[in-house]
């Protein structure tokens, strides 16, 4: 099968530009693919992180990707459609996560001459605005079916197209960050002490991630608890600040508010013990690949496909709200429960037999076929 997947290559950097290359190579083992990304891929206003391209500092593998779409320029879309087309592909995948990309990939898709799949990371946004819906209903009613990662993706999918075809594919492990850290070397490096607790925040600061929740947990945790923040925060990082300095064990919260490169990630789950994930609402989680990836459990929100991705397979435990008490309850139970995080720990060893990117890719091709 002759495929071209388009949505954020290298240069770009970032959670879905992993995914992407990961996909890409996955679906490259069988088929004959090819891969099409952004000239201008987000305005700087949609952008309020540092920058949206690697740096030599991120240490990232570069993916053969042609830049062909500009997302503010319509012209540019007539011509990677018409050269998309010109390839012949038998299928175009694509990736959706907000509806800025809607009216060009919309477009695209009624326009490449193939049938298209979308790998859905959102339907809605988390922080939705009056056009996202529709928006998105003329980008999905483009395409010919979706892969959901999560059964509250699949639902929002569904409520804004009702017959829309679709399967559920849980997100894939994300394997290319490097073998575990023994603790101490880790703790050293980041000037953390590995005989404490030691709770992980990570991955980009958003409003929606709660962060502010668990600092407030945090509050009144012992003193034998730090907390590792380590992300780079979208927009300003001021009031996530303040309320650190007012926390009386303020010195026990080690933030690295940056971006972290690959070859960095590995330092912080291996000096940390559980990743807490203290979403206001989420769909699922890039995060809880990389966890697994480093047999860590976590403490999740009761939110989107949290509960069913984590609490449901028995890989960490589920506060019922995004509240600093559920949270900070949650916590306390983890660490207080050694046959409890025995249990999370087996379950991560079986998902990670589950959740290849072989089967991943295999699965969607499979799908693709029926439509």
């Amino acid at each position: 099968m002759r495929i071209t997947v388009l949505s954020s290559f290298y240069p770009l950097r970032g959670g879905i530009s992993q995914f992407n290359a990961s996909m890409l190579a996955g679906l490259g083992k069988c088929h004959d693919t090819r891969a099409v990304s952004f000239s201008r891929q987000y305005p700087d206003f949609l952008f309020p992180g540092k920058t949206q391209y690697v740096s030599p500092e991120d240490e990232a593998i570069p993916v053969k990707a042609e830049a062909l779409v500009d997302t503010m320029n319509p012209l540019s879309w007539i011509k990677a459609a018409r050269s998309i087309r010109e390839w012949k592909p038998d299928l175009l995948v694509m990736k959706y996560w907000m509806s800025w990309f809607a009216p060009s990939l919309g477009y695209i898709a009624r326009h490449a001459g193939c049938k298209s799949v979308v790998v859905l990371d959102n339907v809605i946004p988390h922080e939705a605005h009056w056009f996202d819906k529709p928006l998105t209903r003329y980008f999905l009613n483009g395409c010919t079916g979706f892969v959901a990662m999560s059964e509250s993706v699949r639902q929002d999918l569904l409520s804004l197209r009702p017959d829309a075809p679709n399967i559920l594919l849980p997100h894939p492990l994300y394997a290319h960050f490097g073998p575990k850290m023994a603790r101490e070397e880790a703790a050293s490096m980041l000037g953390t002490d590995p005989a404490k607790k030691t709770i992980l925040f990570f991955g980009l600061i958003r409003e929606y991630k709660g962060l502010d929740i668990l600092l407030e947990a945090f509050r009144d945790l012992p003193e034998d608890y730090q907390l590792i923040v380590a992300g780079e925060p979208y927009g300003s990082f001021d009031k996530y600040r303040s309320l650190i300095d007012s926390i009386p064990g303020k010195e026990r919260i080690h933030v690295f508010p940056d971006y972290i490169r690959d070859s960095e990630v590995k330092k912080f789950f291996s000096a940390a013990d559980v990743a807490v994930l203290p979403y206001r609402s989420a769909t699922q989680s890039g995060i809880s690949s990389i966890a697994y990836h480093f047999d860590m459990p976590m403490i999740v929100t009761d939110v989107g496909g949290l509960k069913e991705t984590i609490g449901g397979r028995g890989t960490g435990i589920v506060a019922p709200t995004p509240a600093p008490g559920a949270i900070r309850e949650e916590i306390l139970r983890y660490f207080g429960d050694a046959l409890l995080r025995e249990s999370c720990r087996d379950a991560i060893g079986k998902e990670k037999q589950r959740l290849g990117w072989d089967t991943f890719c295999s699965r969607l091709t499979d799908f693709a076929a029926t439509l």
